[in-house]
């Protein structure tokens, strides 16, 4: 690391503008490429992918769930004026470039089913030419159109996955706020504008940098459309922190009174070294998720990894040219002037960290058991989790998707914003004579408010039905339908015809891919944890620490996780906030969160032990080491914690309820980590087990490798003199820098 260091130094102008052109390359042929990101959560080999599979060979082209619904206070939806107005809005949409097609409630032999028994609400089918992504100047003319028709007593709304696309937050206000947010914490702790916003321009170009390959990625593999806002979040925080620590180091060498050149160096073959230790344990957690063998999650783990790796790669390189370029304005000009004035002094940890130390070691037992407590009691909702399908009807009540979808519950019940599709092969005569039969039965099963005629495709191979629910897309009631339906009432119904009928649609998709995530859980957990403990036993020679860790994480996990289903599950406070209303939470949400969080919570362990550890092995005194540690890490630890806080919490103003998801609960789990794990449970726990925290199988530490995460700096030979007349003075700077300060 200090060959590295060395030479980005030497060659910093190069090393930016490698940097720069790197970040100019992947932006361009991002542009041309285009985006590529994917919203499909199947599963191959489900029973929801396989109904997906049939439906799309037996009705091509199917697909598209776009309405235009209105609703009427008085009179009803036939009345002439609000036929008249409707039809001339509709027939003005069709006419739009880019709109495919439109079917309403006044025409056509389905029409009066778009109209509600109350005749208050009707909706029109909208096809657009592009379904996934019409565009969003499209949308808006989409929906300016028809709410021009609204009057006094006529309500108009759209809804639907290409309506969605136009509601969905522009610009990067979320990134700009975190961002502000990180520079003012930065300067408060550096006192220094210019080595405030080095940090942030490290974090922005390896970022940057990332976003645009992720965007590439795409191209070649399926990437969530989630992926680049998460790789944003992620790399945003754990890229400003790193660079953090390392310009923390370097500012100590400086005030020490080395040179820029020598300060920088250290810095980077030290802290640097647990810079690239923690962003590999994040890397290794979010890599966990490839063993799910799932294709959806095997783009966000390596997108967000790739995040990571160019974070921790401009930390070590980009980091120590800029420090190069700034020079001795790495301090503030108060500390200039001190240095000038009175030398280097030796720094000793004072003030309130000192003394928060001092006070841990006196009551462990005390402090431990209230931090233990506080995080049970924020656990405690984590038992009580549902994972399914959050759909529009979690929007913002403000949004136009969200009054659709309200609109169409009240005119035709919950069920219609989420109605289960029935598909089966049928290979006779005998096989679609059976499948014509099931919407009767189906009529008479509990939880089923309505099921369409059989509809049989033309070649007539392929049958489907629709089934309403009687409750929302997001109710279990819903997700026991589906259970119900394929295990008893399908199999019963079809007994001795020879008919398949797959049960397929939102919920059910959903269903399966969190039957997946759950039954996989646990092998990905162990497989993180595992990974984890291993590499923090080859660092710091320990049983203790390694297990400490792995329980500090998941409690850290469950705790987050418990906030997030208070407040989107529960609804506290998700409304205040403007996250819409109470539903369940995304399948995919735990397994990601806990690549994230445990990579994560494996930072702070790392920087916080690693001094405890190198005062162990200095002094063989337990209490000592554990009370220096805390002094000397427990500032820039938590400098650091409200700087990923602040980014974090930023994207929940995204406008994207599943980033708010990670945004809430990342910040959460940072937050616990920080001021309750890291600087009171942990150090308390170290305290209570004395010299065992550090120990290891003589057998087994013979055979273990060994590693250093942050060596020691490296202490300078002090020079012969060269024998003169009269006596040799030695400067403050020169002693203090042959003693290795």
């Amino acid at each position: 690391m200090t060959s590295l260091a060395r030479w980005c130094l030497r060659r910093r102008f190069a090393v930016i503008v490698l940097w720069l052109v790197a970040l100019a390359g992947t932006a361009a042929a991002a542009t041309l490429a285009g985006p590529a990101y994917s919203n499909d959560y199947g599963v191959p080999g489900t029973e929801a992918a396989r109904a997906g599979a049939l439906l799309e060979a037996g009705f091509p082209g199917q697909g598209g769930d776009d309405t235009i619904v209105w609703h009427t206070g008085s009179g009803t939806v036939r009345a002439a004026a609000v036929e008249q107005r409707m039809t001339e809005a509709l027939h003005d949409i069709a006419a739009l470039p880019g709109v495919e097609s439109v079917s309403g409630p006044y025409s056509g032999p389905d029409g009066a089913a778009r109209i509600s028994p109350d005749g208050h609400t009707a909706y029109a089918s909208l096809t657009f030419t592009s379904p996934g992504d019409p565009g969003k100047e499209l949308v808006h003319q989409v929906v300016d159109t028809a709410r021009g028709a609204s009057d006094g007593n006529l309500e108009v709304a759209l809804g639907g996955t290409g309506i969605a696309t136009g509601e969905a937050a522009s610009g990067h206000l979320s990134e700009i706020i975190g961002i502000a947010v990180a520079a003012v914490v930065l300067f408060v702790v550096f006192g220094s504008l210019a080595a405030s916003l080095l940090p942030i321009a490290t974090a922005l170009v390896g970022v940057g940098t990332a976003s645009m390959g992720t965007q590439l990625l795409g191209h070649v593999m399926n990437v969530a459309d989630f992926a680049p806002m998460l790789g944003t979040l992620i790399g945003l925080g754990v890229g400003i922190d790193y660079a953090l620590f390392i310009v923390t180091r370097h500012r100590k060498g400086l005030r020490a009174g080395l040179p820029v050149a020598v300060a920088a160096e250290r810095a980077v073959a030290t802290t640097g070294r647990a810079v690239v230790f923690a962003g590999g344990t994040v890397c290794v957690a979010l890599l966990g998720m490839l063993i799910l063998r799932l294709s959806f999650l095997n783009g966000v783990a390596l997108a967000a990894s790739l995040t990571v790796v160019l974070t921790v790669a401009a930390s070590v390189t980009l980091l120590p040219a800029l420090l190069g370029v700034i020079g001795e304005r790495a301090l503030s000009r108060r500390e200039r002037r001190r240095l000038a004035g009175s030398g280097p002094r030796p720094e000793l940890p004072t003030g309130l960290a000192a003394r928060w130390s001092a006070f841990v070691e006196r009551h462990p037992k005390l402090l431990g058991t209230v931090a233990a407590a506080v995080m049970l009691v924020l656990a405690l909702p984590t038992f009580s989790l549902h994972l399914g399908t959050s759909d529009q009807g979690n929007n913002p009540a403000t949004s136009t998707t969200r009054q659709a979808y309200d609109m169409l519950g009240r005119g035709f019940g919950p069920g219609v914003n989420g109605p289960l599709t029935l598909v089966a092969d049928l290979d006779s005569a005998a096989d679609r004579l059976a499948f014509t039969k099931l919407p009767e039965a189906l009529r008479h099963t509990e939880g089923v408010a309505s099921a369409s005629p059989a509809e049989v495709s033309a070649s007539g191979d392929t049958g489907v039905i629709s089934v309403v629910p009687t409750t929302s897309p997001q109710s279990r009631d819903t997700s026991d339908l589906v259970d119900r339906l394929r295990g008893t009432v399908l199999p019963k119904a079809t007994a001795g015809t020879g008919v398949d009928v797959h049960v397929g649609g939102v919920t059910a998709s959903y269903d399966d891919f969190a039957g997946i995530i759950l039954g996989k859980l646990p092998l990905f957990v162990g497989t993180v944890v595992g990974l984890g403990c291993l590499l923090l036993l080859l660092a710091f020679r320990s049983i203790g620490i390694p297990l400490k860790a792995a329980l500090m994480n998941i409690a850290a996990v469950a705790s987050s996780f418990g906030i997030v289903v208070a407040m989107f599950q529960w609804g506290w406070g998700a409304g205040f906030l403007g996250l819409g209303g109470a539903g369940p939470i995304e399948p995919f949400l735990p397994v990601v969160m806990v690549s994230v969080l445990f990579g994560l919570s494996m930072d702070y362990q790392v920087f916080l032990v690693s001094r405890m550890y190198e005062e162990w092995l200095a002094t063989r005194d337990n209490t000592r080491a554990v009370r220096v540690g805390l002094a000397e890490t427990s500032r820039v630890i938590n400098s650091a914690a409200v700087i990923m806080i602040s980014v974090f919490l930023a994207f929940v103003l995204s406008g994207d309820r599943v980033i708010a998801m990670f945004g809430i609960g990342l910040a959460a789990a940072v937050a616990l980590d920080a001021f309750v794990l890291r600087t009171l449970l942990v150090p308390a726990l170290m305290h209570m087990l004395g010299g065992a925290n550090w120990w290891l199988p003589a057998w087994l530490d013979r055979r273990l490798p060994r590693i250093s995460i942050e060596p020691p700096e490296p202490v300078e030979a002090e020079p012969e003199a060269e024998p003169e007349p009269g006596p040799v003075e030695v400067s403050p700077e020169r002693s203090l820098a042959g003693a290795g300060v």
